[in-house]
């Protein structure tokens, strides 16, 4: 009986709280309209504005699903990250990884999906913060390489949330930004347990119980090291694998 009301209790907590990340979408156009027209100028201060007030609205968020019971988050290392060049490149098990992170950094720049600019309730904050939406051209490298001569840029190199079976796959052309552009790279390790919002997986399939994430900053990788022992396409064949065998390992 106890385990049915908690089901109930967290299902009831999920819906509201997919209601109320809706609704924010809806705040945004209102808070943020300002920010859109500076950031479609090019004036870059009002885009770090931006960040801390969208970062400041989803650390709201999520201390909401924390309260509700829905999750427990631990961060570990994150005071690392933010600096000048520095490439950050997390795994993507789940929906609310960006959300997670840019409530505790919200400075970071990040690159996402094109496809969320059709999503009603991203696309104020993505033009407000300036953030890069990957078209898969060369002019994303030139544009990462451009931010991170002043910025930390935030990237997801699976390109997508990982699938069902947990594996982390990662694509190399996405790393040769690392490669071509960051003083450093810095891995984000996020574990959860257990899995849910998937890729897929609509938002009433909720888990068991609780989910629990953990976030880990691991150790920075300087890109001059491997360039210097390869040439760049071997490097990043190589950094493919590094990476692949330390999200791999550690979130299984």
């Amino acid at each position: 009986m106890a385990e049915k009301i908690d089901f109930v209790r967290r299902f009831i907590g999920t819906a509201f709280g997919f209601f109320l990340f809706g609704l924010l979408g809806i705040a945004y156009r209102i808070i943020l309209y300002p920010y859109v027209k500076r950031a479609k100028c090019g004036d870059f201060s009002q885009q770090f504005k931006a960040r801390q007030l969208v970062g400041n609205i989803w650390a709201f968020f999520v201390k909401y699903m924390i309260w509700a019971g829905l999750l427990e988050v631990k961060y570990e290392g994150f005071e690392r990250l933010g600096r000048k060049g520095q490439l950050v490149v997390a795994n993507h098990p789940s929906l609310i990884d960006v959300v997670l992170i840019f409530s505790k950094v919200p400075r970071l720049n990040c690159i996402v999906k094109k496809d969320l600019l059709k999503n009603p309730v991203m696309v104020f904050p993505i033009i407000a913060c300036g953030f890069l939406p990957n078209s898969e051209s060369e002019e994303v490298l030139e544009k990462s390489h451009q931010i991170l001569q002043e910025e930390s840029l935030l990237l997801f190199p699976e390109g997508t949330r990982t699938g069902l079976d947990g594996i982390v796959n990662l694509h190399r052309g996405a790393l040769s930004i690392g490669l071509r552009s960051s003083s450093l790279i810095t891995p984000i390790i996020i574990k959860m347990t257990p899995p849910s919002l998937k890729k897929g997986q609509p938002w009433y399939k909720i888990a068991t119980n609780k989910i629990c994430y953990e976030l880990k900053v691991g150790e920075d990788i300087d890109p001059k090291v491997l360039l210097s022992e390869k040439p760049l396409p071997i490097a990043s064949r190589r950094l493919k694998k590094q990476l692949e065998d330390l999200f791999n390992s550690q979130t299984h």
